[in-house]
């Protein structure tokens, strides 16, 4: 079929495609999903990636997680600027797959991926992918304005306790605040042009918040590529202090495998899970990542960051002090930032890869919370986790205008579309965590 198994085999030549004449079956494409050896679909055109995933922008694992795939939607999502990227790919182009083929891989809907398209390109005529300046103009004024009131409620009334903890928590907002801020610029959200979001990417998450640009990432593109996917999304890797879904569980119970008793993992949970993923592994894993890494840029940008903090605190706290301020504060955004992003996506379908298309794969490993003028704040609109995943370029005040759209979809193909209260969420996490615990239990003891 298609001739594919007759022609040259291009990966010989490093993925040159000159001619780019091949055709191909996804029987052959599916054969090209090695470490060594990466061929990926992109509107019915084929790619041999393998050289090129190492230069990748965003990283060569998310790249990498669709070899042998049909990566049309994925690569829809995250490039807003497409005829600027298809330059790149077009010294990768080595053929198409044959006309009798399928446009979808594996066992996908045909009719579910067609009308996903479709709905794509209705929110793209009503314009929702385009930004109100205002909006973020005005959440990056109402962050530095928040800066500023922390250093002068010191300034005009000292560092008592009662000032301390006002400080704190106003630091502590900015730092969340500032977070949700960093994730719409590191999505290309906000400006048309890629290269003015990646600079106020780095301004926000590096000067603000003192972290990586790089390393979020090359991280989080890996969990909207694939989420909830062991292996491939990142999020769901607890480096075995936690076993999630339903399947993990009885994998580590049938292997007799008992770091951490599992089945006390709901209550451990609040111990080492909101109080240490920002102060103590995230920290770690950014300096080791840019040290590592030689990203020098990042790294200035960062250390701009503890500049800025030590210069404007240590003449109210010392040196020590001022340590103790910014780990208190990096505690309770942890709690903050684990409780909103977790709600979303750890009560959810957990699994390895079963070869989903893009609507289907998002909508059971995401739900979204109630709509309210605090949610939306709180969450840095994250409470629309769907439509974010679905269109991760949307700016977020144009969720709320999608939604109505994604549930037509969803409730047409009988796809769940869940949304639950604030409260719901965050008590699905704890729930979720004791049914995948005393699952684990249950195949330790039995099986």
């Amino acid at each position: 079929m298609g001739g594919g198994g007759q022609q040259k085999e291009p990966g010989a030549s490093g993925g040159r495609g000159s001619s780019g004449g091949g055709v191909y079956t996804w029987e052959e494409v599916q054969k090209h999903c090695h470490r060594t050896d990466k061929w990926l679909v992109i509107n019915r055109k084929v790619y041999n990636i393998t050289e090129w995933a190492k230069r990748h922008p965003g990283g060569i694992r998310v790249i990498s997680h669709y070899a042998g795939e049909d990566a049309t939607d994925a690569f829809d999502a995250f490039h807003p600027e497409p005829d600027f990227v298809r330059k790149f790919l077009k010294p990768l182009l080595i053929g198409e797959l044959s006309p009798s083929e399928p446009s979808q891989d594996h066992p996908k809907n045909e009719v579910i991926v067609q009308d996903f398209r479709d709905l794509r390109d209705r929110v793209e005529k009503e314009g929702l992918f385009h930004t109100d300046p205002l909006f973020f103009s005005l959440h990056l004024g109402h962050i530095l304005l928040l800066e500023v009131l922390a250093l002068l409620v010191l300034r005009t009334w000292g560092t008592g306790w009662m000032q301390t903890i006002a400080c704190v928590v106003i630091l502590t907002i900015c730092q969340s605040q500032a977070g949700w801020l960093q994730h719409d610029f590191g999505h290309l959200s906000v400006f048309k042009k890629s290269r003015w979001n990646h600079l106020l990417h780095k301004f926000v998450i590096g000067h603000l918040k003192g972290a990586s640009g790089n390393w979020w990432n090359h991280r989080h593109f890996q969990h909207h590529a694939k989420p909830n996917i062991f292996s491939k999304d990142p999020d769901v890797n607890m480096l075995h202090t936690l076993v999630l879904g339903k399947t993990q569980p009885v994998e580590y119970g049938i292997k007799k495998l008992k770091y951490l008793p599992y089945n006390h993992q709901h209550q451990y949970f609040f111990f080492i899970g909101p109080p240490l993923l920002i102060p103590v592994y995230f920290n770690i894993q950014i300096m080791y990542t840019m040290l590592s890494r030689r990203d020098w840029v990042d790294l200035a940008w960062a250390l701009t960051y503890y500049l800025r903090y030590f210069y404007c605190y240590v003449p109210y706290y010392g040196f020590l002090g001022s340590i103790a301020l910014v780990t208190f504060v990096r505690f309770l955004e942890s709690h903050w930032f684990v409780w909103v992003t977790q709600m979303n996506h750890l009560p959810m379908n957990i699994d390895y890869e079963k070869n989903q298309d893009w609507l289907t794969m998002q909508l059971i490993s995401t739900c979204n919370i109630e709509q309210s003028a605090f949610n939306d704040w709180f969450s840095g609109h994250l409470n629309f986790q769907i439509e974010h995943h679905l269109f991760p370029t949307m700016p977020r005040h144009n969720y709320w205008r999608a939604a109505p759209m994604v549930r037509a979809v969803c409730e047409k193909h009988g796809v769940p579309y869940q949304v639950k209260s604030l409260w719901q969420g965050c008590a699905d996490v704890v729930s979720s965590l004791k049914m995948s615990g005393e699952l684990w239990l249950d195949a330790y003891l039995n099986k």
